[in-house]
């Protein structure tokens, strides 16, 4: 099982003083995609989103945070960042841009406060799980929060 480490997201929010629920999961068998993530937490697809974190023409880094099951939309993902294209940073620049890897990134406690766009599904939930900052550490918190914390504004920014 995962040790209960503080990631720079936790010390975030007991700072803000923000109530969420921590959630963990074994990630031996290396099955860290976000539907194996929310099926090893016993919760439901539609709340489990990840974060993604891109790159738009600009070189400016965006970060959005979508449900698991849901696929990005590059071109409305640059539109409302106001970019001609954005695309997927790649992984090996995760850990230097965020401070967090792959499969371990929250939208929380970035090394530095990104645009974020939560997509606008959230707002259907009181209540969304995202990565704590580590594989194998999720978190519950409200909408409202998560966006507090990031500066985050919601758009509409998946598949149909």
């Amino acid at each position: 099982m995962v040790k209960q480490t503080k990631t720079n997201a936790v010390r975030m929010l007991d700072r803000a003083r923000v109530p969420y629920e921590l959630l963990t999961y074994d990630y031996d068998d290396g099955q860290i995609d976000g539907r194996s993530v929310a099926k090893k937490i016993g919760q439901r697809e539609e709340i489990v989103y990840k974060t993604l974190v891109t790159k738009g023409t600009s070189g400016q880094l965006y970060v959005f945070v979508i449900p698991v099951a849901a696929e990005l939309h590059v071109k409305k993902a640059a539109a409302v960042v106001g970019e001609k294209s954005v695309h997927m940073l790649p992984v090996a620049d995760i850990e230097k841009m965020t401070g967090y890897v792959r499969g371990g990134c929250s939208p929380i406690g970035m090394k530095k406060l990104y645009d974020t766009y939560v997509d606008e599904s959230a707002l259907a939930h009181e209540q969304i799980i995202v990565s704590a900052g580590k594989i194998g550490m999720q978190m519950k918190l409200s909408v409202q929060d998560l966006l507090k914390l990031t500066n985050g504004k919601t758009a509409h920014v998946i598949k149909e």
